[in-house]
């Protein structure tokens, strides 16, 4: 008997999963069965609605069938289950964006390659004894199949929740994280499909809904938001390693089974789709993890433990306890050539500026396959990257032409001279920290030329330009925003529009006044602890987990040995200069007296970085190196 029943009945095509003995997991065949079928109805007039449902009791679908995925990749073949993914994803973005109404069915278990083929659906309908989860990082894998985009739309912090946790929902918390639409109880279902098929009015679905009652998710909602706030996964599980609730115990204990690298690249892809709105965009960032999963993650160890062996004791390559930035954001890199669609062409880009920043980035490019020219008055480009004589030879032909450069000054010069190689309606796109004034001033420079600008500073370091993880904050227009939007996803793991050309570097002037506040805060609070006698280790396990908690303390704590790895365990050599810092202060307070604003914190905090600095032993140090400054100062 066929694993899928395809026919028309009146006004309604239907798709009826028939493998009730397997849970009615969905095989690579039975993809491209679905798919065909929904490419021919999808535009025929004479069908209505098309419905889509399973045969048995207990699932609509309760995930795809990996055991050939573990079979070929455990000899070393990949790319069967890439080509699984790939063509899976083709058919859930295909359903996601079906012209014809699809309504589906979810009795049972929900759950995987499930959520993909039901809750992307245009009519989603639980019943009583619905489950839906994503339970993906058990196996090693993330949530895919588009339920990341699903998951980044859920209120607050619960997509972060349900992604790592893999936690059930029932039909009313399914239809309050917005999985489905409407409860019919399950008896009910037989007559409404019956009348789907003879009308084609969608009518019935929305008279035939009842109240799902109150979803159990609300009554941990406050603490899954507190909890789950952090930017990364090792801030989730500091806050409840060092929270002493119920909630936090539980939790702990069902992050401590995943696999620590697909619940920490889980949060960090959510994070990523959140915004994009878009079911293309998130298979994508999707298929990077599932594409490298076999051969650089933990999903054929996690196929062994929980489905071939059985011993439900997988050994995974990371622990909890390990911060993992470098590796998640590693496995979310855009895979050039590979990529899932051909939505993010290659590009020719020149690159000006290659130091330690500039450098890595380009070389990021190059390996997501990418034409990069490079040119330096001093550096030599890294490998990949082609070097040329000159500043129009970098701007010759090229889409985007990328600067990093130390000064507003030299950055109008050097656009000045670029912009007369620029062809229109391409991209320069200035990644240098300058004044707020000069990027606005380079915008209608470029704007006269006929070619887009973007300023777009970045937050992270050197070690975040090595590991493609760094944060853009971007001023521009829409249009040049989404031209060069696929760059940043291969420099960094996340990029923020912020408004209009300087707005960029209003935003990144405004976050690093911050940082140098608190960072001086957190080295002053540390330097009186130890006065106090109170010890840095229980100064920090308070701090990190209640109202002080910054940044500062929680990811670049200035203490050695304390808290996650840091410059301050390398003897402060830099991963941010003390020096930048002084210039990024010193560019905020430039702004502020443009903006006739008061910024007495962000004054303080530059007289005492250019103190440290230009006065004391703080050049070529870590910003963080205030602490020693502070442990050998007495109050004056």
């Amino acid at each position: 008997m066929s694993d899928i029943i395809a026919r028309i009945e009146g006004f309604a095509a239907r798709l009826t999963l028939n493998r009730s003995d397997a849970l009615n997991a969905i095989t690579y065949d039975m993809c491209l069965e679905i798919e065909t079928h929904v490419d021919q109805w999808k535009n025929d007039p004479k069908i209505a609605v098309i419905i889509l449902d399973g045969t048995g009791d207990r699932a609509f679908c309760a995930g795809g069938d990996i055991t050939a995925m573990y079979e070929t990749a455990s000899t070393g073949n990949f790319e069967y289950g890439r080509r699984f993914w790939a063509d899976e994803y083709r058919l859930n973005a295909k359903l996601a964006t079906c012209p014809t109404p699809i309504v589906s069915f979810l009795h049972g278990f929900t759950m995987g390659g499930g959520v993909g083929l039901g809750c992307h659906v245009s009519h989603r309908i639980v019943c009583e004894n619905s489950q839906i989860a994503m339970p993906e990082c058990a196996i090693g894998l993330v949530p895919d199949v588009g339920g990341s985009l699903l998951l980044a739309r859920a209120p607050g912090r619960l997509g972060e929740y349900l992604g790592t946790t893999a936690t059930r929902m029932g039909p009313a918390d399914a239809i309050f994280i917005g999985f489905a639409d409407y409860y019919i109880p399950q008896n009910q279902w037989p007559h409404l499909i019956k009348k789907l098929c003879l009308t084609g009015n969608l009518e019935a679905i929305i008279n035939a809904h009842s109240d799902p009652g109150v979803p159990k998710l609300l009554d941990i909602e406050d603490e899954v938001n507190t909890a789950f706030s952090g930017e990364f996964f090792s801030d989730i599980v500091t806050y409840l390693e060092n929270s002493d609730t119920v909630f936090s115990t539980e939790t702990l204990k069902k992050l401590s089974k995943p696999s620590p690298l697909a619940m920490a690249s889980t949060i960090e892809m959510i994070h990523r789709v959140r915004g994009l709105n878009e079911i293309v965009a998130a298979l994508e960032m999707e298929y990077r993890f599932t594409y490298r999963s076999a051969e650089r993650g933990d999903f054929i160890e996690g196929i062994r433990a929980l489905v071939i062996d059985k011993d439900r004791n997988p050994k995974w390559k990371h622990k909890l306890s390990d911060a993992l930035l470098t590796e998640s954001s590693a496995m979310l890199r855009p895979l050039g050539q590979q990529k899932l669609d051909l939505s993010e062409e290659t590009m020719k880009i020149g690159f000006i500026g290659l130091g330690n920043m500039g450098s890595p980035m380009a070389k990021n490019l190059t390996a997501s396959g990418h034409e990069v020219l490079g040119f330096d008055i001093t550096s030599p480009c890294p490998d990949g990257v082609t070097q040329v004589t000159n500043v129009a030879a970098v701007a010759a032909g090229a889409n985007v032409v990328i600067t990093m450069l130390p000064n507003g000054t030299i950055a109008k010069s050097v656009a000045a001279e670029v912009l007369s190689a620029m062809a229109q309606g391409s991209v320069l796109l200035d990644c240098s920290t300058i004044d707020v004034a000069s990027a606005r001033e380079i915008a209608q420079m470029a704007d006269s030329r006929g070619v887009e600008f973007l300023d777009a500073p970045v937050s992270g370091g050197v070690a975040g330009a090595v590991a493609g993880s760094l944060t853009f904050m971007v001023g521009g227009s829409d249009r040049a925003f989404g031209k060069a939007r696929s760059l940043f996803d291969v420099m960094g793991q996340k990029a923020v529009h912020c408004g209009p050309a300087g707005n960029g570097q209003a935003a990144k002037i405004c976050n690093n006044m911050i940082l140098g506040i608190t960072m001086i805060g957190t080295c002053e609070a540390f330097a009186l602890a130890d006065k106090l006698g109170l010890h840095r280790q229980a100064m920090f396990d308070v701090v990190s987990t209640s109202s002080g908690y910054s940044w500062s303390m929680n990811a670049y704590c200035p203490a050695p040995g304390i808290g996650p790895s840091s410059p301050a365990d390398n003897d402060y050599l830099p991963g941010f200069a003390a020096e930048l810092m002084l210039k990024d202060l010193r560019l905020s307070q430039q702004a502020a007296t443009d903006a006739d604003a008061d910024t007495p914190m962000g004054a303080a905090a530059t007289a005492l970085y250019e103190a440290f600095v230009e006065h004391e032993d703080g050049a070529g140090r870590d910003f963080s190196a205030m602490l020693p400054r502070f442990e050998n100062r007495s109050r004056k």
